[in-house]
């Protein structure tokens, strides 16, 4: 059966001149990817290729739109399960098996051209690099690249040995290091590739290669060989491994390892022959990719989950696919305004609506800015974005939405106003119309009472700015029905945004998350540690800004109205945060916030500095914690809220807290989310630690009894020992 497979994944021809074409096209598969059948397929071709005398020499290409795609990522994570046992030499041999491939199709000792027809990417462009001559369709979409680092790997089947003996070593590190993408004028000006043919061109420009008697042999085969510009030892390179390594670790805080570890085969593997630089290439793809959680957990959850969650994950099943071609869109403000733009984007006529006419328009310009800085960068012709804005119609008439499909309110934050928006909707609406509530806290539940029919009622939260936030919390309802989930998720699907399913509660999830972070960053200030401390240890754990800073950024004052609003709304359930006598003070002061310059920070036009005046209301302790555990606290406490969501049954499964987190709130992408930091760390390690931190901190970072009992079960979130999801 995998001999039927391997024969299926490359089809073999020979033409009357000689010339072999190996054509990738993997069945079963909308995209060519590599895994174990592919590398057989690829070797079989080589070897008949070479025992061929008549054959002068091949063409790789591929039947389906993209070339490859790169490595089977779901494969990876099986093996990496299937593999946990395996001994270094064993593991190393598995992980440099590509590589070996590669280097024997370059030394075959016939000429190989690639015929880049469509998208190659990551493994899919070394097997380009590893050919003797590259020709890339210039076709709209068609791309090369070496996104791994994007994932927490690196280029590990040649590609940090071959682009910089290629292109020169200062020439080579951004690609390898950034994970760019180049188009086909791009690629031919770089060097990434020798030629460039309109699509019907393509394998006609191959062979015409072939027949020109071409070489065989790479130019690092070749005896005498130096890297353009010099090797790493150069004085002319030599200083960018310096300077590089300063900006990786200044970009990353050191919780990357892949970026560094590019930089180290780079330097070590340019110094030695090509085959020993290969060896060094695959020792550490071998150790970013099993010794460290990073890779395996940004893979898990920024390409498995996140796919998977595109295709449906949540959606129930046997219910018609929906279409929107009619959005109404209650309340144009920032957020109004930016899903107005989405929809319009996406082709999606929208009817926006605000109390008046010039609110209402508001909304429009804000679609309208947005639309002419794209114009005016060269993104976008100034037709499209004519015909963008005239499907979207500011009004203040309800009526327009009579044969509307699906409406999203997005109104103040408050129960009475949603309430009186809702009755107003359910006056003139479609009976098979949804109606989605655009909250971040209110439940779905609560909302729903003011419908007719809450059936049809359901939460959709976006994210601002919600044109271009890639997440949409979809909110469930008690009475939310199957038709309506599934339509919502087609719609976000309509909007080429990632959804996440949770159930209905006081915050959802991602409130509740990233609140849970807040609150007890700003409570540190009431602790006594320093300001500064605080938001440098954020940054250091990999948070994108830090909690003071972002506070001041989203307003005191809003921060302020939104406790008393939900003390207002919830009453004696309403349990204030830690920090909420530290907001009170600072605006009871005045101090709002950045937009009037003065908050937990003063700004002026050279810059923000710590308000000295913090130190008077809340005195700093004499001695201040050490990072490392601020560090952890910060995280720690972020991972433990959302296990309680977990335990409450408000997840449905540990892949939507993960991309919630990453996509939503910013929690770091290198932890994969905290679903996956916890199990990185391992369950019985972080129930140990959160207790060392709950003891110098306080309770709230106890670890609650999930977490106990799956430490003490050896169960985790993911993989075959993964523990059951809880019930609502």
């Amino acid at each position: 059966m995998e001999k039927n497979v391997m024969q299926q994944v490359f089809q073999y021809k020979v033409d009357a001149e000689g010339i072999a074409t190996f054509t990738i096209d993997y069945p079963g598969k909308s995209m060519n990817v590599i895994d174990q059948a592919f590398i057989d397929g690829l070797n079989d071709c080589i070897r008949r290729a070479v025992a061929d005398a008549q054959v002068i020499g091949a063409i790789i290409t591929s039947a389906k739109d993209a070339f490859v795609a790169g490595a089977d990522l779901l494969t990876m994570e099986a093996n990496l399960d299937a593999g946990a046992d395996d001994s270094v030499a064993i593991a190393f041999e598995k992980y440099a098996s590509l590589s070996a491939v590669y280097r024997r199709l370059e030394t075959c000792g016939k000429p190989i051209v690639a015929a880049i027809n469509g998208v190659a990417m990551g493994g899919g462009f070394e097997l380009c690099l590893a050919c003797h001559h590259r020709v890339m369709s210039d076709a709209s979409g068609v791309v090369v690249g070496l996104p791994e680092v994007q994932v927490g790997l690196l280029p590990g089947a040649g590609g940090t040995q071959r682009l910089p003996r290629m292109l020169g070593v200062l020439a080579a590190l951004p690609w390898l290091l950034e994970g760019k993408t180049a188009t086909a004028a791009k690629a031919l000006e770089a060097g990434l590739v020798n030629a460039v043919a309109a699509p019907e061109r393509l394998l006609a420009t191959a062979r015409q290669w072939l027949l020109d008697q071409p070489h065989s042999t790479q130019a690092w085969d070749q005896k005498g060989f130096k890297i353009p510009g010099g090797n790493p030892l150069d004085p002319r390179v030599a200083p960018g491994f310096v300077v590089g390594n300063t900006m990786i670790v200044a970009a990353t805080q050191g919780n990357l390892p892949a970026p560094l570890a590019i930089q180290s085969c780079v330097y070590e593997g340019c110094l030695l022959p090509i085959d020993k630089g290969l060896r060094i290439e695959s020792k550490y793809l071998l150790a970013v990719a099993t010794l460290s959680p990073v890779s395996r957990s940004m893979i898990r959850t920024l390409f498995i989950n996140k796919s998977r969650a595109e295709k449906g994950l949540h959606r129930p099943a046997a219910i018609a696919a929906f279409k929107c071609s009619k959005l109404g869109m209650v309340g144009a403000g920032m957020m109004g305004g930016g899903i107005a733009l989405n929809a319009a984007q996406r082709g999606i006529d929208v009817v926006l609506i605000d109390r008046d006419q010039e609110a209402a328009m508001r909304g429009y310009g804000y679609a309208e800015k947005a639309l002419a800085k794209q114009v005016q960068r060269g993104r976008l012709a100034q037709d499209k974005m004519d015909a963008i804005l005239k499907r979207i119609t500011p009004t203040t008439d309800y009526l327009l939405l009579r044969d509307a499909e699906l409406v999203v309110e997005a109104v103040f934050e408050d129960r009475a106003v949603k309430a009186e928006v809702t009755r107003r909707l359910d006056a003139v609406l479609s009976p098979d119309c949804v109606l989605a509530t655009n909250t971040s806290t209110l439940p779905i539940s609560l909302l729903a009472q003011a419908s007719i029919r809450p059936e049809r009622f359901i939460g959709l939260h976006f994210f601002s700015p919600a044109d271009r936030m890639p997440l949409v919390e979809v909110i469930r309802g008690q009475q939310t029905s199957d038709q309506t989930l599934a339509r919502a998720l087609d719609f976000v699907a309509q909007l080429k945004k990632t959804p996440i399913v949770v159930n209905d509660a006081r915050g959802f999830f991602t409130s509740r998350f990233i609140g849970a972070f807040i609150d007890d960053a700003i409570s540190m200030v009431a602790e006594g540690i320093s300001p500064p401390l605080i938001d440098n240890c954020a940054r250091q754990a990999g948070m994108p800004v830090g909690p003071l800073a972002i506070t001041d950024e989203l307003s005191i004052e809003l921060s302020v109205h939104a406790g008393q609003s939900q003390a207002k709304e919830f009453g004696a359930d309403y349990r204030p945060g830690r920090s909420v006598p530290v907001l009170q003070k600072l605006y009871a002061l005045g101090r709002m916030g950045k937009k009037v310059g003065q908050g937990f920070y003063d700004y002026t036009d050279s810059g923000k500095r710590v308000w000295p005046g913090l130190a008077l209301l809340f005195p700093p302790r004499e001695a201040q914690p050490a990072p490392h555990d601020l560090k952890q606290r910060i995280l720690y406490v972020q991972a433990i809220e959302a296990a309680r969501a977990f335990a409450e049954g408000v997840l449905l499964a540990p892949a939507d807290g993960d991309l919630g987190a990453i996509l939503g709130v910013g929690f770091p992408a290198y932890t994969g989310g905290p679903f996956c930091y916890i199990d990185g760390i391992g369950l019985t390690a972080f129930v140990n630690e959160a207790d060392r931190l709950a003891d110098l901190f306080g309770e709230h970072l106890r670890p609650n009894e999930l977490l106990r009992e799956m430490a003490a079960s050896g169960q985790t979130f993911y993989g075959p020992k993964a523990g059951p999801v809880p019930v609502p």
